[in-house]
């Protein structure tokens, strides 16, 4: 004869909602990609990161006409790399108890922030080269 046992029942509701909540596969393939991803834009920034300390060394040492506009580039240079080095201090990988969904989340919001790192760090890494492109010109030209 059966006896109805509360404890069995309730280790038995236990362990389907555990299985109910545990991410699957693709669930963890995605959270995977996610931070791969984030991980991978990461890389290829830092991968800039001496020509970023290049183009401030040049700047400086570059006899420009304009040193107010050297030293405006100089400081947008210290800005993205600030940028960096701020989005590395603060991301944090969400433990694997955290839900898919929650982890998923996370590192859509990191993408965002390091698409906007790279967008500042292009832009003034672009914006030096072209300062010293232009001055090159007028540099080299000799004195009358």
């Amino acid at each position: 004869m059966f006896t109805f046992r509360p404890s069995l029942l309730l280790a038995a509701a236990s362990v389907a909602l555990l299985a109910a909540c545990s991410p699957g596969p693709d669930e963890q393939q995605q959270v995977a990609a996610a931070e791969q991803a984030v991980l991978a834009s990461h890389d290829t920034l830092m991968a800039r990161m001496g020509e970023l300390y290049d183009l401030r060394q040049k700047l400086q040492k570059a006899a420009l006409p304009d040193t107010a506009l050297a030293g405006r580039q100089r400081r947008n240079l210290l800005t993205a790399d600030a940028a960096m080095m701020g989005w590395m201090h603060q991301y944090r990988k969400p433990a694997d108890s955290v839900a898919t969904p929650t982890q998923l989340a996370y590192f859509a919001a990191q993408q965002l922030k390091i698409d906007s790192v790279g967008r500042l760090m292009r832009q003034n890494l672009d914006s030096a080269k072209l300062v010293l492109q232009q001055a090159a010109p007028s540099s080299n030209t000799p004195a009358q």
